[in-house]
């Protein structure tokens, strides 16, 4: 019975490790994703001979996606890991294993495929971004910049919103802070400043993200100003895209 057993373990190990031996892997790209939204990373594996079963792979900080690649085949799978930051999302190397044919022992290896995923800040609502010049005093006026319309009341003042738009007048009757609401100016092409908005600076980015989802959705031109560049006006998905990417940068130092 020791005998067989031993066997039975020799055996083992050799197919537990021909089972990943010659697997071939590719990193095939990743769509970006918006903070908090999962990150999917597509990786290629090719057999170039034979099947290769219950093969898994992932990261340690994530559960690993176990396939088969059929004989002489490939096969595509997705690889989810949280976005917890903008900017390049780098998991480093990936781990593939296999505990074929009996799940006694593991064969593993760590891959570098320089994979990674771009996230954009987390889109926040907020009023569209004012040009410098409105009368604060004035409720009814309207901005000698873009992107302002008719005044249209007041509502609770949120994280991001400019201290020029606080009504001060209702403050000073206790009334808490409110700010003044303006809808967009239909047929102008706003211009989403990122100086124009008080907050630390992803609140900031990410109150011009929701801005330049919203406006893309609607087909409105808009520029975009981030402290010394300026993009567009301009509209359409690779303005979008564009926009999208540097509010992701933005501060960073650009890789991959």
């Amino acid at each position: 019975m020791t005998f067989l057993l031993g066997s039975v373990f020799v055996v083992t190990i050799l197919h537990t490790w021909r089972n990943l031996a010659g697997l071939v892997l590719q990193a095939g790209g990743a769509d970006a994703v918006f903070l908090g939204e999962q990150a999917r990373l597509r990786i290629r594996l090719e057999s170039r001979g034979r099947l290769y079963q219950a093969v898994a792979l992932g990261w340690p900080a994530g559960e690993l996606q176990r396939v088969d690649v059929p004989a002489g085949g490939t096969c595509e799978v997705e690889v989810s890991l949280p976005s917890e930051r903008r900017g390049w999302l780098k998991p480093g190397r990936l781990r593939i294993e296999s505990r074929f044919p009996l799940g006694l022992l593991v064969a593993w290896s760590w891959v570098d495929l320089q994979l990674a995923a771009l996230v954009y800040p987390r889109p926040v609502e907020g009023d569209l971004p004012h040009a410098v010049g409105m009368d604060d005093e004035d409720e009814g006026s309207r901005a000698q910049g873009q992107g302002v319309d008719d005044y249209q009341g007041l509502r609770n003042w949120q994280p991001g919103d400019s201290r020029r738009r606080l009504h001060w007048k209702a403050f000073s009757r206790g009334q808490g802070l409110l700010v003044k609401e303006f809808s967009a100016l239909v047929g102008q092409e706003p211009l989403l400043d990122l100086d124009s908005l008080d907050g630390d600076l992803e609140a900031r980015l990410s109150r011009l993200c929701h801005w330049v989802v919203e406006l893309s959705a609607r087909q409105q031109p808009f520029a975009l100003r981030l402290s010394e560049l300026t993009i567009g006006p301009d509209a359409g998905a690779d303005h979008r895209s564009r926009c999208l990417r540097e509010l992701a940068l933005f501060g960073q130092q650009e890789q991959g």
